[in-house]
């Protein structure tokens, strides 16, 4: 039968619910226990796919095409279990489903209510998610004490009586701020949210007190005296300058051991020594490389969260530092490219819209023309590819129909039918919801021998997709005709999914790579990904020969 343990959160968001409930999933895993995790939103949009990124971050993509919460990418990052959508989701699906119910008319003419049919909905929900696990971490978003969260909590207390004893576990993750001028850390704040929590039923069985520093003893016996909670099981969780070293933070103050207790588990000893390893190469980069990545979100970085773990990720398999400058499209749109010669590689990540797209063209043409490595993700391959068409294959007016919907030679368009990961057909066009015209999920499909894509994957690839506009068949034949390299398409549509420049002839560039997908959503700190770590080495290999 699967155990439950429960993650929430009080004072304020953004606390790091996510990194601690993968951190503890780690070292239950790493103690031979069979893990998952679930990400439960109290907003009402049915998922974030059609959410601003400057207000949510990320948009992550599950193997079976969900769109979830960035919360699902840690959770992949720190343990093996594959999210899929039964991971994530939200108000807006819990009540969805329930009004379904009732107009098919299977509550019986019964009033429908909060209580107990959207509280007993959610339970299924995360049955229906944690099935075939050991332990299942539910991790509640929002902050107690919101009003949407509330049917959550209601649904998580009710499930705790439901499931029996030593069946459920509930965690707390709170703020105690320290207060310069006072030369204090408060345990106020932490105290009310664990009395909020307390009012609607729910007693934490250990609390984890984020600050900037190692909460002493004396404030950590205050917080148990005045929440009633153990203080064993008052954990100090301090900021890192990696990540990564969370589990080993939650392990040595026997976070675990509480947890395993209280769901009346006996498993084996932690084995943390991958994570040390990890930690230990972080720390100890034997070369440095700067990449420059042009994006349309630089002012709020949580926007490239699997992007930027992916670098990192290639750092340590490569022994490399990757320093990731973040350069507006804007602005090189305005100014001018010069301002990336500086820099070992180039990266253009995905996006949507209009704004920006000039610089992000003119960005893919500094570094074709100047040699420097580049990577152009989902928008940075279509990009690369207007750029192309427009300087070398003679296509003076390409462009995207995403862009300029009058466009006379759309390079790049809106496919009206496609095959998603499932085999079903799907079809889309301008006027179909935002919520439902993307290719979403895994995809495989054939690699081109003799490729510098088939050296990174083989001879097959399977990725993550999330975007709307293809590269247009019609005008691909001419582009390659001008010397790009399409590496891969899929089987069925032969759409473009990996393009490249040659590394040998008049055209060659030593590492000039576009595709379609979104390879960072399979990164993880533990394997790296082919990809990025080929993109780093060759970043080395032209930082070496800058040097020369």
């Amino acid at each position: 039968m699967t155990k439950f343990v429960f993650v929430t959160g009080g004072v304020v968001s953004s606390l790091g619910k996510g990194i601690a409930a993968a951190s503890l999933a780690a070292i239950l895993e790493s103690r031979g226990l069979k893990v998952t995790l679930l990400k439960l939103d109290p907003y009402i949009n049915v998922d974030p796919g059609t959410m601003s990124p400057f207000q949510h971050g990320e948009v992550f993509v599950t193997e079976d095409g969900a769109e979830t919460d960035l919360d699902l990418g840690h959770y992949e990052r720190f343990i093996t279990a594959k999210m899929r959508k039964v991971n994530n989701f939200t108000t807006g699906q819990i009540y969805e489903s329930v009004i379904r119910k009732e107009r098919r008319g299977e509550y019986l003419g019964k009033t429908v209510q909060v209580i107990p049919h959207i509280t007993n909905e959610i339970q299924d929900y995360i049955y229906r998610g944690a099935e075939g696990f050991d332990v299942a971490l539910v991790e509640i978003g929002g902050t107690v004490g919101d009003i949407e969260s509330l049917p959550f909590l209601e649904a998580a207390r009710q499930l705790s009586l439901r499931a029996g004893k030593n069946a459920t576990a509930f965690i707390h993750l709170t703020l105690v701020p320290y207060i310069a001028s006072a030369g204090e850390l408060k345990t106020k704040p932490t105290q009310h949210s664990v009395q909020k929590l307390r009012e609607i039923g729910i007693f934490p069985d250990a609390l984890l007190c984020r600050a900037d520093r190692r909460i002493p003893d004396d404030e950590r016996s205050k917080i148990s005296l005045f929440s009633n909670v153990q203080e064993e099981a008052v954990i100090s969780v301090w900021d890192a300058d990696t990540i990564y070293k969370i589990p080993q933070m939650l392990l040595d103050q026997g976070l675990d051991r509480i947890v395993c207790e209280k769901l009346g588990l006996s498993p084996a000893p932690a084995d943390l020594s991958m994570w040390s390893k990890l930690v230990h190469t972080l720390e100890n980069p034997k070369h440095n490389v700067t990449i420059g990545m042009v994006g349309k979100y630089v002012d709020l970085t949580e926007s490239y969260k699997s992007l930027t773990e992916a670098l990192r990720h290639a750092g340590i398999h490569t022994e490399s530092q990757v320093n990731i400058e973040y350069l507006d499209s804007e602005e090189i749109e305005t100014n001018g490219p010069q301002c990336l010669a500086k820099y070992d590689a180039i990266l253009v990540p995905g996006g949507f819209g209009k704004r920006g797209v000039e610089g992000k063209i003119a960005a893919a043409r500094f570094a074709r023309e100047n040699k420097i490595p580049y990577l152009g993700i989902c928008l940075g391959m279509q990009v690369a590819l207007i750029e192309y068409a427009r300087h070398m294959a003679g296509l003076t007016k390409a462009n995207s129909t995403e862009f300029d919907p009058d466009t006379e030679q759309p390079v790049v368009a809106l496919i009206n039918e496609w095959q998603n990961h499932d085999g079903k057909v799907e079809r889309r066009d301008a006027n179909s919801d935002l919520g439902g015209t993307m290719r979403l999920g895994a995809q495989t499909c054939d690699v081109k021998p003799g490729t510098l894509a088939a050296e990174i994957y083989g001879d097959k690839v399977t990725e993550r997709h999330r975007h709307r506009y293809e590269a247009n068949n019609h005008y691909l034949g001419r582009v390659e005709e001008a010397g790009l390299v399409v590496a891969a398409r899929t089987p069925t549509e032969s759409l473009c999914e990996i393009m490249e420049l040659p590394r040998e002839g008049s055209n060659s560039h030593p590492w000039y790579v576009g595709v379609q997908y979104h390879p960072e959503f399979q990164s993880t700190p533990r394997d790296g990904h082919p990809l990025f770590i080929s993109f780093i080495k060759a970043a080395l290999g032209h930082q070496q020969k800058a040097k020369a």
